[in-house]
């Protein structure tokens, strides 16, 4: 049996799924997180899967998203990177929670995401020596490309995003430090599971590759799975949940 939990820690809501049966013994780890504009429970196959595995699976709600909006409007314009920001501040209060809790092995803590939570997770890996192991599921290594993309891209469900040069350029400062593109050797033989689809119109296919074919035969690089389906779009088919959930089997 499979265990799905509401769970607010120091204020942070997330799902806490994991086998009943283990629910409370020390248990390998990865934190799941969502997409812009979505919410937790829309990725609980993914925890699911990862449950199934043997992995506490924590699935934490973003600021501004789900159970944390403030009001109906969804959030936009520069606010993106808000709310990745804080996944990064706030993830170090969840495992340390877990961990004091003895319900996280501290030595077998994963991370991923689909969409900005893949970029979420990509940012984590400049930032964080102790996730042993990742997977980016159509998320982008590069942050500043990604936002000079953004000006002239229909993004968050339709809603068309306005940015100005300004205010991309205003940005840049603080994406640098997680921008994994720009610090790649972070990576330090971390295994990581990268799939994206070649026809996603939400986060550019081509940065992924331009990053994977940069990063090649590197010896900090050489734990990457990259995965791809010819013509995916900006959807997580059901056999890549399972495929990344066996990835952190084999690997964490």
């Amino acid at each position: 049996m499979i265990s799905i939990k509401n769970v607010t820690v120091k204020g942070l809501p997330l799902l806490e799924i994991v086998s009943e049966k283990h629910f409370s013994e020390k248990l390998p780890t990865v934190f799941f997180y969502h997409g812009w504009t979505s919410s937790k429970e829309s990725s609980m196959v993914n925890g699911y899967e990862l449950a199934k595995q043997g992995f506490r699976a924590l699935l934490p709600e973003s600021y501004l998203h789900g159970e944390r909006k403030i009001s109906a409007s969804s959030p936009g314009n520069m606010e993106f990177w808000d709310v990745v920001l804080h996944n990064l501040s706030e993830i170090t209060i969840l495992k340390d929670y877990y961990v004091e809790k003895g319900l996280t092995d501290p030595e077998k803590i994963g991370v991923a995401g689909l969409s900005m939570g893949g970029i979420t997770t990509n940012a984590m890996l400049t930032q964080f020596p102790w996730i042993k192991a990742a997977s980016v599921l159509m998320g982008t290594p590069s942050p500043i490309a990604f936002s000079k993309w953004l000006l002239n891209a229909p993004w968050a469900e339709g809603l068309e995003i306005q940015l100005t040069e300004q205010k991309v350029n205003d940005a840049m400062e603080p994406l640098k430090t997680i921008s994994l593109d720009l610090q790649p050797e972070k990576i330090n033989g971390r295994p990581i599971y990268v799939w994206h689809g070649t026809n996603d119109e939400l986060v550019p296919y081509s940065l992924t590759k331009k990053f994977i074919q940069a990063v090649q035969g590197k010896s900090y690089a050489q734990n990457i799975q990259f995965e791809t389906t010819i013509g995916g779009i900006h959807k997580v088919p059901y056999a890549i949940s399972v495929e990344m959930a066996e990835f952190f089997k084999k690997n964490l």
